[in-house]
């Protein structure tokens, strides 16, 4: 299975560089069932000017479409940095079975923390999770994108 996440994760990859390019934050995300893409998109919350405009979110509002239900089951979200809290609850509320991330965010990321706090409450939701694919990779187009952010005093 590792090698199926590293190729969805590259993919992934080559999305959130997509977003850097066009001066998005870096982050990519697919959604794929049974081997095969349901949607994919990067963060475009500068381009629409909409602070919920996550890959994530976008991913799966997308798919919720497609398949005309909310809930997205036995579907695996690729995501190159670790979900914030607002969209660890859109995947909670997906019912995906599976989540990979690249990166880890230990400053908005809330995957581990949120899912294991619902865990510990008796939730009947659960999910896998599998992290650290790409992971260099991953941190580093974030780290190359705030830096060139500072240096034009962006952020």
């Amino acid at each position: 299975m590792i090698n199926n996440d590293i190729y969805w994760m590259e993919k992934a990859y080559k999305i959130a560089l997509y977003a850097y390019y066009k001066g998005e934050f870096p982050v990519g995300s697919i959604l794929i069932l049974k081997n095969k893409i349901i949607s994919m998109s990067y963060n475009k919350t500068i381009k629409n000017n909409d602070p919920t405009a996550h890959s994530e979110i976008i991913v799966l509002r997308n798919s919720g479409k497609i398949f005309k239900n909310n809930h997205l089951l036995n579907t695996t979200l690729y995501v190159t940095l670790e979900p914030c809290i607002m969209c660890t609850g859109a995947i909670i509320n997906s019912h995906i079975k599976r989540l990979v991330y690249g990166a880890s965010c230990n400053k908005i990321g809330a995957i581990n923390f949120l899912l294991n706090t619902l865990g510990n409450l008796g939730t009947n939701y659960k999910i896998k999770i599998t992290s650290g694919i790409l992971f260099n990779k991953c941190q580093n187009i974030l780290k190359i994108f705030f830096k060139k952010k500072r240096k034009f005093n962006f952020y």
